[in-house]
Formats: structure tokens, C-alpha cells, sequence
């Protein structure tokens, strides 16, 4: 099954590609949040994975709500199933702590698959960089089955008439 994992941005957004079946990335991109649109809405993944904003008892800003905008895009041009990930859940899945950073993300992915390697010699994580790795953590959490906390666990595939609608 192939995963195509999305750490979403105000702008731009990173994607991962990522493939269950080998445990290796086949794609890893950051790109403006159209071009995220146009990958999302050609389909050749079986999953989308999507990193979803969840309150933390703060106010937030207007970046904020222009990346749930393009969240709910993301999802609407899927052609395939979605799953909408909270960031806590990937910390806990991957480092088994809530107080887990970026770096502890992606040392943990590292060490679960294996080091990106190099050009002669690549790495199932070769090519991920910056917040490609966030990208990368969603899509092997969905791939993994890691828990979700959302309402439901089951992948959230809209029937066509609620599209309609």
C-alpha cells in the first residue's frame, strides 16, 4: 500500500510518498500548496495522510486557519480515502512522549527504517529532508495503524452523495 503523507503549510505544504510494501520513500517534495493540490488530485497512492491542527488552549492566528483551509482542500480533491492525523498522536506513536520535538521525530523515524543514506547508496529515507520528515511521520503512522484521535479510526471516506451535497 502506498501512502502519500502530507505535513501542510499556509503556503506550501511538504509531501512523502511513502511505500508500505518496501518501507521506503518514493517521493519527497515541498512545494506551494497548488502544485500539493494538483500531486493529491492525480491520485497513484492508495491513502492520503494528512497532518491535522488540534487545539492546545491557545489562541491562534490567521496562519492557523489558512492551514486548515488548505487541509480541507487537500482532502477534498483525494481521490482515494483520507485520514486526518493530530500532531500528538505522532509524537506518542513514534517517540512515546507527548513532550517529543521535531528532532526526536526524526531520529525515531531513522532508527525504525534507516538512515537516509547516500547517493551511491540510498537509504529507504533518502531524499527526506526538513518538513519532509513530518510528512514521512504521518504517513508511517497511518501505515503502521497508529492510533488516531479523532471520532472515528476507521479511514473517513466521505460517500458520494455527501460530495454531492
Amino acid at each position: 500500500m502506498d501512502i502519500l503523507g502530507i505535513d501542510p503549510g499556509t503556503t506550501s505544504s511538504a509531501w512523502v510518498l511513502w511505500c508500505q510494501g518496501t518501507s521506503r520513500v518514493r517521493e519527497a517534495v515541498t512545494t506551494d500548496n497548488a502544485n500539493v493540490l494538483q500531486r493529491i488530485s492525480q491520485g497513484g497512492f492508495d491513502v492520503l495522510a494528512v497532518e491535522m491542527i488540534e487545539s492546545q488552549g491557545m489562541a491562534v492566528g490567521r496562519s492557523t486557519f489558512e492551514t486548515v483551509l488548505w487541509i480541507g482542500s487537500f482532502v477534498r480533491v483525494s481521490p482515494k480515502p483520507f485520514q486526518l492525523v493530530h500532531r500528538s498522536c505522532i509524537k506518542l506513536h513514534h517517540c512515546g512522549s507527548a513532550r517529543a520535538k521535531d528532532a526526536n521525530i526524526r531520529q525515531a523515524l531513522i532508527d525504525t527504517y534507516g538512515a537516509p543514506g547516500t547517493k551511491k547508496a540510498p537509504g529507504p529515507t533518502y531524499g527526506v529532508s526538513s518538513h519532509q520528515w513530518q510528512a514521512l511521520a504521518v504517513a508511517t503512522l497511518v501505515s503502521g495503524g497508529g492510533a488516531v484521535k479523532l471520532p472515528r479510526n476507521a479511514l473517513n471516506v466521505p460517500e458520494a452523495k455527501e460530495l454531492a451535497a
